[in-house]
């Protein structure tokens, strides 16, 4: 049976090892995990990605350039068709490591740099040195002609700072910057989630930039917690927003095979194990992501409930919502919302 949504992009996280010890670290990496899929079965599943007309696998950890088949993953997914992007903490400086990546022209690469200071990123990251490697890992692939995402996770630790790191990353070409927030999955201290005042904030700061550079939204943009339907600012996403597209259109792997909807979401959400069950057997399950799939309006709680934008918005980002709430489909990081409550 065929679920009838359209795969458009998997987030696979191959490998929890990692060489850094980030404070909000949604996955609790370090070590690799005991139960990581094998070589033979990581290939198994770039060809059930395929067969499912997966148009984009992003490669992440952990560090994904610490596993040692990383490479040969690459190819197998580059061979099938789709397109290939890394999310990295840039800290390998590697001269090898570059020429496999021009080698593979990955569609970008996502490389994390949260703090407008050294000090601050190298303690949030927990290795001292890491500012530096992430900026010229950045520089060099820009060398190579590789689009670099610049990825910031705010809390309280960074909030002061974007205005810093916007004048380090302002002049560099062929970059993009994705704001986001940071959330308390793993073992991120929930003291530093910042507020939907400072959430504001931020989005007020992301327009600013905006209108500040000659790219515009092409430097910078929200990620897909940083909306909605606010009647002042602009859309910050880059996209028009409908809703969560966790087990609609995107998917997430864990080391050892476990899927769920988006890789932001906690072990609540999977939907089962490639070991138990094919990726295209859950894919296609009419029972699946039922939390998107089979949403109804009755399923909205709070202010979400009573908001104009409620059918089409569908109440925000799953993982955020249940992170700040203990419920889904009622996100208070919301632009709107938060403009009705400062009008009462």
């Amino acid at each position: 049976m065929n679920s009838g949504y359209q795969l458009d992009c998997v987030s696979w996280e191959i490998t929890l090892k990692c060489n850094l010890k980030c404070i909000h670290c949604e996955f609790s990496a370090g070590k690799p995990s005991p139960d990581e899929l094998s070589t033979q079965e990581a290939i198994k599943l770039c060809e059930d990605l395929h067969r499912l007309n997966c148009k984009r696998v992003i490669l992440m950890g952990g560090e994904p350039f610490l596993r040692k088949d990383w490479y040969r993953l690459s190819e197998k997914i580059k061979d099938l068709g789709m397109e290939l992007a890394f999310i990295s903490n840039g800290y390998i400086i590697d001269k090898n490591l570059f020429n496999l990546l021009q080698k593979l022209e990955p569609i970008y690469i996502g490389v994390s740099i949260d703090g407008g200071r050294a000090e601050t990123h190298d303690y949030i990251r927990g290795v001292k040195g890491s500012f530096d490697r992430a900026l010229h890992f950045i520089d060099r692939c820009i060398e190579l002609g590789i689009q670099m995402i610049v990825i910031t996770s705010v809390h309280k630790l960074n909030i002061k700072e974007l205005p810093n790191l916007r004048d380090i990353l302002f002049d560099r070409e062929n970059i993009q910057w994705k704001i986001q927030i940071t959330d308390v999955e793993g073992r991120f201290p929930k003291k530093y989630l910042i507020s939907e005042e400072e959430f504001y904030w931020v989005g007020e700061f992301i327009a600013s930039t905006q209108k500040q550079h000659p790219r515009g939204e092409k430097f910078v943009t929200g990620a897909h917690d940083m909306g909605y339907h606010s009647s002042v600012l602009p859309n910050l996403l880059g996209f028009e927003w409908n809703g969560c597209p966790a087990g609609l259109s995107l998917l997430a792997i864990r080391s050892n095979g476990d899927i769920s909807g988006c890789a932001s979401l906690g072990p609540r959400f999977n939907e089962g194990n490639i070991r138990d069950r094919s990726v295209i057997d859950i894919w296609n399950d009419p029972d699946a992501f039922a939390y998107n799939r089979k949403f109804k309006m009755e399923d909205l709680k709070g202010y979400c409930k009573r908001c104009r934008y409620a059918k089409s918005c569908k109440g925000g980002c799953t993982e955020t919502s249940y992170m700040a709430t203990g419920h889904i489909h009622c996100d208070p990081y919301c632009f709107h919302r938060i403009e009705q409550q400062r009008k009462t």
